[in-house]
C-alpha cells in the first residue's frame, strides 16, 4: 500500500516513553501538528526503531525501563546510521545537579515534562530547523 500524496515529506518522530497515555498524548498532538510518529515504551524498542526507521527527531524519555534513556541517546549518538538525528530529553527532572547531563549524553535540547503540546511541537520544530542548516556530507 503506497501513502497518500504528500505523506512521505511530513517529518517522522519518534516518541518514547514508558508512560503510554503521555505517549499518545503527544504522538496525537503531533500528528494533528502534521507530523508521522512512531512510538516505543522502553530504551531498547527505540533503539530498534530509531535504527529501522531513521526518524527526523526522537523525543526521548530518560527514565526508561530495559534500558534508560541516557544509554538510549549515547547509543545513537555512537552510532553512524542515527548520529545526526536530534534526540530531544523528556523528563520530569529539571536537571539539577546536571547541568549539562543531557547534553553529555548526547542529548541534543531538552523538555521538563509536563510541557504543554505546543512547547513539544515548537521544540521538534526547532531542532527540524536547526538540522536542515547543518551542511551536507
Amino acid at each position: 500500500m503506497s501513502n497518500p500524496p504528500g505523506e512521505g515529506l511530513k517529518p517522522l518522530v519518534l516518541v518514547v516513553d514508558d508512560y503510554q497515555d503521555a505517549r499518545e498524548m503527544y504522538a496525537e498532538y503531533l500528528e494533528f501538528s502534521g507530523f508521522r510518529v512512531a512510538e516505543a515504551k522502553n530504551g531498547a524498542e527505540a533503539l530498534d526503531k530509531a535504527f529501522e526507521l531513521l526518524p527526523d527527531v526522537i523525543l526521548m524519555d530518560l527514565s526508561l525501563p530495559v534500558i534508560d534513556g541516557w544509554e538510549a541517546t549515547r547509543r545513537l549518538k555512537s552510532d553512524e546510521r542515527t548520529k545526526t538525528i536530534p534526540v530531544v530529553a523528556l523528563t520530569g527532572h529539571a536537571l539539577t545537579g546536571q547541568p549539562g547531563g543531557a547534553q553529555d549524553a548526547g542529548c541534543d535540547s531538552f523538555v521538563i515534562k509536563p510541557c504543554l503540546p505546543d512547547a513539544l511541537v515548537e521544540e521538534v520544530k526547532r531542532m527540524l530547523a536547526g538540522r536542515k542548516t547543518l551542511p551536507a556530507r
